[in-house]
C-alpha cells in the first residue's frame, strides 16, 4: 500500500512538471529576441572586416562586396593619400639611377690595328645589380634605367588618381539640416539643395563639380532675385568714423603669462578588513584591521633656471585586533623624499637627494601572550639619507639616481642609558651600545618607476640601495617597496603592497622550531641580520584632491 501511494505521488509530480514545461514553451514562442547594440572602435572594426575578407568565407573571391570592403579596410588602415603624394612628388628619383655600364662585365682586349692600345669589350650581361650607396632603398635592379621607369610609373598613377579623385563635402543650412555631396572631376552629377533663410523661405540650388578642383552652384530655373526699392528718405543720423593709418602695423600688446612653478596633489586611501566567527567548528579567530595611507606631492619646475624638484611626504598607519587580544599596531610609517635637480646634459641632471624615515606611534614585540617589549616610537629610530650625484631620466615615468657622495644616519635618542624615558634597545638598529647615532659615509643608488600595463592598473616601484665605504662595503642595505593598484571605479581600488628591507646592521633574535631562543657561544641569545618583509592586500577607498 505504501509503495502504491509513493508511486502515485511521483507520477503526479512528473505530470505537473511536464504540463508546466509545455505551457511555458507555448507562451514563449511569440517572443522575439532583442538585437544587442554593437559598439566598436576603429581598430576593432578593421580587425573584424580583415578576418571576414579571408577567401574561405566567400563563394567568389572577386565578389564586388568583398572588393569594396577590402578597399575600405585599406583606406582606413593607411595614411591619407595626400601625405603619400606630397612625399612622392618631392622624392629625388635621380638617387635611384644606376649607370647602365654596371650591368655589363667588361674586359680589355689588345688591338691588332693600334699599337699599345686596349679596347674594352662586353663579355657578359648581369641579371641583377646591387648598389651599396647609403640611402639606396632597393636590394637590386634587373635592368638599366629602372629608376626612370619607377619615376614615370609613379607620375602616371598619381595623374590617374588625381583625375578620378572624389571628395565629400557637407552643406549645412540655418535650420541645421546637413546635405552630403560627393564631388568628382569625371562626373556631371548635380545635387539639389534647399537654401533657407531665417524666415524659412527657400530656393533651390544645384551643386556639382564640372571640372577638377571646381565647385559650381546653379540656381533653379525660373527663380530670380529682385532688389528692394531704393530708399528715398535719409535721416540726420551720423556715424563718427576714425581714420586708421594702414601704412604701419599696429603695436602688438604683450599678454603677461605667469608660469606655474609649483604643482600640488594629494592622495588618501583607507582599507578596512573584518572577519567574525561564532561557534565555528573548523576553528579560526575573529579579526578586524584598518590601514590608512596618505601621500602629498609637491613638484617644482623652473624651465628658465633649468631647476626641477620632486617632493612627497607619506603617512601610513594601521591597527589590527585578533580575537581577545588587545588592539595592536601592524603598520606605521612617516617618510619624506626630496630631490633637487639642475639640468646637466642630455637626460642627465645634477642631483641632491634627502630621504627621511621614522614612525609616529610606539611599537611593541610580543614574545609571548603576557609580555610585550617596546622596540620603537616617534623618532626612535629615525633614518636620514642625503646624497649628491647624477639623476638619469630615460622617460617621464622612470628616474635612476646615483649619488657617490652620500651620508646615512640612524638615530635612537631614547636609549637604555637615558633615565626617565621609555628606553629603546639601540643595538637592534646597528647602533653601538651607549650611543645614540650611527653615521655612515657611502654611496646610494635609487630607482623609481611607474608602469601601466593597462589603463586601470598601475605598478609603482621604489628601490633604495646604500653601501658604507668604511665598514663592510660589500654588505648593501636594501629598501624596496612595490605598490600594485587596480582601479575598480573612481573611488575604490584593489591594492597589493609589498615592502622588503635588509640591513646588515639590524639584528633580530633567532629561535628554533619550537620557538625557543638559540644561544650563541657566549651563552646569550643569538642575533643575526635577516630579510624583513611585509605584504598587504585589500580593497581601499581612495580620495584624490
Amino acid at each position: 500500500m505504501k509503495i502504491t501511494v509513493v508511486r502515485n505521488i511521483f507520477l503526479f509530480i512528473f505530470i505537473s512538471i511536464s504540463i508546466s514545461g509545455i505551457s511555458q514553451d507555448s507562451t514563449d514562442t511569440g517572443d522575439q529576441q532583442e538585437t544587442p547594440r554593437i559598439e566598436l572602435s576603429a581598430g576593432q572594426a578593421i580587425k573584424i572586416l580583415q578576418e571576414r575578407c579571408q577567401p574561405q568565407y566567400w563563394k567568389e573571391t572577386g565578389d564586388p562586396l568583398r572588393r569594396a570592403i577590402r578597399h575600405l579596410v585599406n583606406e582606413a588602415s593607411n595614411p591619407p593619400y595626400d601625405s603619400s603624394a606630397y612625399f612622392l612628388k618631392r622624392y629625388p628619383y635621380d638617387s635611384l639611377n644606376i649607370p647602365w655600364d654596371k650591368f655589363y662585365i667588361w674586359e680589355p682586349v689588345s688591338s691588332a690595328l693600334l699599337k699599345d692600345t686596349s679596347v674594352l669589350v662586353v663579355i657578359d650581361t648581369l641579371h641583377k645589380v646591387s648598389e651599396e650607396r647609403p640611402g639606396f632603398p632597393f636590394t637590386y635592379y634587373s635592368y638599366p634605367y629602372q629608376g626612370d621607369s619607377i619615376r614615370v610609373a609613379v607620375e602616371i598613377l598619381m595623374d590617374f588618381l588625381e583625375a578620378r579623385d572624389s571628395s565629400m563635402i557637407h552643406v549645412t543650412g540655418l535650420g541645421g539640416a546637413v546635405t552630403n555631396i560627393w564631388l568628382n572631376s569625371r562626373s556631371d552629377i548635380m545635387k539639389r539643395y534647399w537654401l533657407r533663410n531665417e524666415m524659412n523661405d527657400s530656393i533651390t540650388v544645384w551643386i556639382g563639380a564640372p571640372a577638377k578642383d571646381t565647385i559650381s552652384l546653379y540656381l533653379e530655373k525660373r527663380v530670380d532675385f529682385r532688389r528692394p526699392v531704393k530708399q528715398g528718405n535719409y535721416s540726420d543720423a551720423r556715424i563718427e568714423v576714425q581714420e586708421v593709418d594702414k601704412s604701419t602695423l599696429l603695436d602688438v600688446r604683450t599678454i603677461p603669462v605667469r608660469s606655474q612653478l609649483w604643482k600640488f596633489r594629494s592622495e588618501a586611501s583607507f582599507a578596512l578588513n573584518q572577519a567574525s566567527l561564532t561557534n565555528w567548528v573548523k576553528g579560526g579567530e575573529s579579526s578586524i584591521s584598518t590601514a590608512l595611507d596618505i601621500t602629498g606631492y609637491a613638484d617644482y619646475n623652473n624651465k628658465k633656471l633649468k631647476i626641477t624638484s620632486g617632493n612627497f611626504a607619506r603617512i601610513k598607519y594601521g591597527l589590527i585586533k585578533n580575537g581577545s587580544d588587545d588592539i595592536r599596531k601592524n603598520l606605521d610609517l612617516l617618510e619624506t623624499n626630496s630631490k633637487l635637480n639642475h639640468k646637466a646634459f642630455g637626460k642627465f641632471d645634477f642631483s641632491a637627494i634627502m630621504l627621511f624615515k621614522t614612525q609616529m606611534a610606539s611599537g611593541f614585540s610580543y614574545p609571548n601572550d603576557t609580555t610585550r617589549i617596546l622596540v620603537s616610537k616617534f623618532f626612535n629610530p629615525a633614518i636620514l639619507t642625503v646624497g649628491l650625484g647624477l639623476d638619469y631620466k630615460p622617460n617621464k615615468n622612470t628616474s635612476i639616481n646615483f649619488s657617490p657622495l652620500s651620508y646615512k644616519g640612524t638615530f635612537v635618542t631614547d636609549t637604555t642609558g637615558v633615565v626617565g624615558v621609555d628606553a629603546i634597545d639601540e643595538t637592534k638598529y646597528g647602533i653601538p651600545a651607549g650611543k645614540k647615532a650611527k653615521n655612515e659615509p657611502g654611496m646610494s643608488f635609487m630607482i623609481t618607476n611607474e608602469y601601466k600595463p593597462v589603463s586601470t592598473v598601475t605598478i609603482t616601484n621604489r628601490l633604495q640601495l646604500f653601501t658604507n665605504y668604511i665598514n663592510n662595503p660589500q654588505n648593501i642595505d636594501i629598501d624596496w617597496e612595490m605598490i600594485v593598484t587596480a582601479a575598480i571605479n573612481w573611488f575604490t581600488d584593489v591594492r597589493f603592497n609589498t615592502h622588503l628591507i635588509f640591513d646588515d646592521d639590524t639584528k633580530t633574535p633567532v629561535f628554533d622550531k619550537e620557538k625557543q631562543p638559540v644561544l650563541g657561544t657566549d651563552g646569550k641569545q643569538k642575533n643575526t641580520a635577516r630579510i624583513q618583509f611585509k605584504e598587504l592586500l585589500g580593497f581601499s577607498f581612495v580620495f584624490r584632491f
